[in-house]
């Protein structure tokens, strides 16, 4: 009779992440908040948001990233920002959907 055979696992997998997390792409922040951008699937999603806070405030929705007919979409807290300032965060928003995390923005 020989002894057993013990087989030990060598392939670390990743934990699962929290559900939604999959989905966050990354956040950037200007001087008085941090905003996290959220695509709307993990594969070839049509739409991301921006949000702010632990309520999920809703900054902006881009839509059309699928068909290249892109429209923004503002929360309503967030229309009466201005012009440059929403055209600063809609940049922003844009790198972090594609590119992941920004470390530091002056906005």
């Amino acid at each position: 009779m020989s002894a057993p055979i013990v087989a030990h696992a060598t392939v670390k997998t990743k934990p699962n992440p929290p559900r939604g997390a999959e989905l966050e792409r990354g956040s950037f922040a200007d001087s008085v908040r941090t905003y996290t951008v959220r695509a709307s699937s993990e594969t070839a999603p049509d739409s991301f948001q921006v949000h702010t806070g632990e309520a999920r405030d809703i900054v902006l929705v881009i839509s059309g990233l699928n068909t290249g007919e892109l429209h923004a979409t503002w929360g309503p807290g967030w229309r009466s920002a201005s012009e440059a300032w929403r055209e600063w965060a809609e940049a922003q928003a844009f790198m972090v959907f594609y590119n992941g995390e920004i470390r530091h923005c002056d906005g």
